[in-house]
């Protein structure tokens, strides 16, 4: 029984089941596109939101070197993408990595641990951009029934109607084709990218230097929590981060590390890429590049047009403009918010689908799902059911005490993949490597530790929501997924020939 849990499914039949009609996506992504998917997945809130907050609470303006600290630890988890990616050009990012490396269970573990990242992802930043949209509605004198607004705040039944609409309308695009949801992302990314150089270029005008100094406030130890909502690591050891001085730049990256979190979705479309070996690593480390370096600028600009102390948790960036007399700029930023969340909705429901579609022509899940849409070539199956289920999520409920599930699923998926770089380089060194992770196993060792570094710093009461999870995951396994994998298939004898009748 164990070798039938750790049997592993190699790239080449991997490959091969890519190209079978019935359930081949179609090729149609560039670099560009992959870029601009990165770039769309990353840049949410946490531009226009996280960067103050953290600099007020555990970095002061020293967060811009958090945000570097974060980019680097970033960037060792992309270069195993990346050679993940162009080895393996398959649907599924992390779960097919991991079946051909690590085994047919942790195989599932994973693909049963990214369903869950990112549906809760999709369901709560929907829910998040319904906020955004109902704040500018009532900007401008339109205002939606009480018990359509969402369960926050309501007395009896309540429905978000606008994050249900948004995931719907999502859901179709999918449907439609690839090509054109790549053509709404480049469309919806011009935009954002564009309020986010608009806010830097126009904030750069109001810093005062002053505001710099101290750039490494004085350290402020924290005292250690013993309930579920403190860290990991204070439980198990009972030391707390440090806010301010060198340290608070490491804490403060723990927590803006989530800013980053959607590069590796790009990694799910590599099947539907035209030239992965090439563009999928391209995709990965150009996004990663372009939004590290947006959000640096964006920390030297807030921390530099309003003192550290000062900046507000909820909206620092919006708010600091107020503060120096623009609140003309605080409406740009909400657009801009909003305009960013359609386009993290949109490839955190890609990225789902891809998962779901792998997993479903292995066998793990029903291959009912697998068959595209004869016409656009799209899992459309697997897109409608997800599409359905989380905008009924997203309208009935408050997700937001469920976000930081969304982060350590990224995490383990992280740890996975660069495990699986060090295993697939002893066990198949004749692959063809379009990308080869510079230092094996120095970088993927290193990427491993700094991700579970960040894992332990989580509230223990994620832990406990994540252990659920898999134990509820481990039961679907056994249950079904174990016996009709098309691995099991293959394996079992041919029924022997009936007699010949008399």
């Amino acid at each position: 029984m164990t070798s039938s849990l750790f049997r592993t499914k190699n790239v080449e039949q991997s490959i091969r089941d890519t190209e079978e009609p019935e359930h081949a996506l179609k090729k149609s992504l560039s670099a560009l596109d992959l870029t601009v998917f990165g770039v769309g997945v990353i840049i949410g809130t946490g531009i226009f939101v996280l960067t103050g907050q953290v600099a007020k609470n555990n970095a002061g303006p020293a967060v811009a070197l958090a945000f570097v600290a974060a980019g680097v630890v970033c960037a060792l988890a992309a270069l195993c993408y990346a050679e993940f990616a162009s080895t393996v050009p398959v649907a599924g990012s992390a779960y097919t990595f991991s079946y051909a490396s690590l085994g047919e269970l942790p195989a599932w573990i994973i693909g049963w641990d990214l369903v869950l990242e990112f549906a809760l992802g999709t369901a709560v930043v929907a829910v998040g951009w319904s906020g955004y949209i109902r704040s500018l509605l009532d900007n401008a004198g339109w205002h939606l029934p009480g018990y359509l607004s969402g369960r926050d705040g309501a007395h009896g039944f309540g429905f978000d109607i606008l994050a249900a609409v948004l995931v719907l309308v999502l859901t179709a695009i999918l449907v439609l084709g690839m090509k054109l949801s790549a053509r709404i992302t480049s469309l919806v990314v011009a935009i954002k990218v564009a309020v986010v150089l608009v806010v830097i270029i126009a904030g750069a005008f109001f810093v005062n230097t002053d505001n710099y100094r101290p750039f490494i406030p004085p350290a402020q130890p924290v005292p250690p929590g013993g309930s579920l909502k403190a860290p990991l690591v204070q439980l198990m050891f009972g030391w707390a981060p440090a806010n301010f001085g060198v340290m608070g730049i490491f804490t403060a990256a723990s927590v803006v590390f989530f800013a980053f979190i959607g590069f590796d979705i790009v990694a799910t479309a590599a099947e539907e890429t035209r030239n992965p070996q090439r563009d999928v690593p391209r995709g990965i480390l150009g996004s990663l590049f372009i939004c590290t370096v947006l959000y640096v600028a964006v920390s030297v600009v807030v921390t530099g047009m309003q003192k550290y102390t000062r900046l507000s948790v909820d909206a620092p960036l919006a708010d600091a403009f107020k503060a120096i007399g623009h609140p003309w700029y605080a409406g740009v930023i909400s657009f801009g918010a909003a305009i960013g969340l359609t386009t993290v909705c949109l490839i955190l429901l890609l990225g789902q689908t891809r998962v779901f579609f792998a997993m479903s022509r292995d066998g793990l899940l029903p291959r009912f799902f697998s068959r595209v849409h004869p016409r656009f070539r799209t899992p459309h199956r697997p897109t409608i059911l997800l599409g359905v289920v989380i905008a009924i999520v997203a309208g009935f409920t408050s997700l937001s005490e469920l976000a930081e599930l969304v982060n350590i699923g990224t995490l383990f998926a992280f740890v996975v993949v660069a495990i699986s770089v060090i295993i697939l380089r002893r066990t198949r060194p004749d692959l063809p490597r379009a990308f080869r992770t510079p230092w094996v196993p120095f970088v993927p060792v290193v990427s491993v530790l700094a991700t579970l570094w960040l894992m332990l710093n989580l509230p223990a009461e994620t832990w406990l929501r994540f252990a659920i999870w898999m134990v509820i995951g481990f039961v679907v396994y056994f249950l079904y997924g174990r016996t009709h994998s098309r691995l099991a298939e293959r394996g079992r004898p041919e029924p022997e020939p009936a007699p010949p009748a008399p």
